[in-house]
């Protein structure tokens, strides 16, 4: 199969980025971050997470963030919700998609969200079928599909259940996610396959983190599959609060620099992602992660 012409990214940092941060981010930091990335042109922008305060203070102003941002008729602008709570707070901010997450390992599932695997998805099940009710469309994540930090190697067989499950109960679309950063590109191709066999190539993404240094291989690998939608983090920023040695997510800069090269359309501008990094990396207390940041910075 030949590479996509185009692919469709989605941002994750200002969720996904920020929230294992252990500095405080201010709520205007956070909208201007927002703002930076919708102007980079970014079509799906992950804002924030409606989840518990007390387990993920960063993301206690997820409301705050949506009320300030300045939206961009182009942009969608999502959030992650847990469960049904989650949901209604997310609708009365005026979301335009909800996002739900399940693990393919138990024992993740376990440790993230108190919740077996089957017991998860028949929250998820309400969840969608709320959203739905509500006008809203759902992504979903299914994490640790490359392995977990409790369990080891992950059967990509029950990969392809949790990400069929999730598709059948309405989510249009499954990021299958490399949770703590082990993938590599021998293990995709048959990752893949196993999910392809339930969901349709066009409904699959990935999220891949980079902590081993193989985001990209990981990229191009699935680029060859003729996977056209791919997660990043605008710097790399980026980790799990409940996967112990989790870092960065691929930063949306190196992956936006591999994909220029190849000829591959996104619509995102690498320059306006760059400023939307140095725009927030102030306010973290450390450099970013981005390779292709760091690069500008010795420039």
């Amino acid at each position: 199969m030949s590479r996509p012409g185009r692919v469709r990214l989605v941002e994750v940092g200002p969720r996904d980025g920020l929230q294992n941060e252990a500095a405080p981010i201010a709520t205007a930091d956070k909208i201007a971050f927002v703002d930076a990335l919708s102007a980079a042109g970014h079509r799906t922008i992950e804002v924030s997470a409606f989840v518990s305060r007390k387990w993920v203070p960063q993301m206690a102003d997820a409301a705050e963030v949506f009320a300030g941002i300045a939206r961009r008729p182009s942009t969608r602008y999502t959030a992650l919700v847990p469960n049904l709570a989650g949901l209604e707070r997310a609708i009365a901010s005026r979301v335009d998609e909800v996002a739900v997450f399940a693990a393919a390992s138990e024992s993740f599932s376990r440790k993230n969200i108190n919740q077996g695997i089957d017991d998860s998805l028949a929250a998820y099940r309400e969840v969608c079928r709320a959203a739905s009710s509500a006008g809203l469309p759902v992504r979903a994540y299914v994490s640790t599909a490359f392995g977990c930090p409790f369990e080891g190697r992950v059967d990509p067989r029950e990969v392809a259940r949790v990400a069929a499950a999730l598709i059948d109960m309405g989510a249009y679309e499954v990021a299958i996610s490399d949770t703590i950063g082990i993938a590599h590109p021998g293990q995709v191709p048959g990752v893949i396959d196993a999910v392809g066999r339930g969901v349709p190539l066009a409904n699959i993404a990935l999220h891949f983190h980079d902590t081993r240094g193989t985001a990209l291989a990981n990229v191009l690998t699935a680029l060859e599959l003729g996977v056209a939608a791919f997660d990043a983090s605008a710097g790399g920023l980026g980790g799990c609060p409940y996967a112990p040695g989790a870092t960065g997510n691929l930063a949306t800069e190196d992956l936006l620099y591999m994909l220029d090269g190849l000829g591959i359309e996104t619509g995102v501008s690498l320059d306006g992602v760059l400023r939307a990094s140095r725009l927030i990396e102030p306010k973290l207390g450390h450099a970013l992660p981005s390779r292709y940041a760091a690069a500008e910075r010795r420039r």
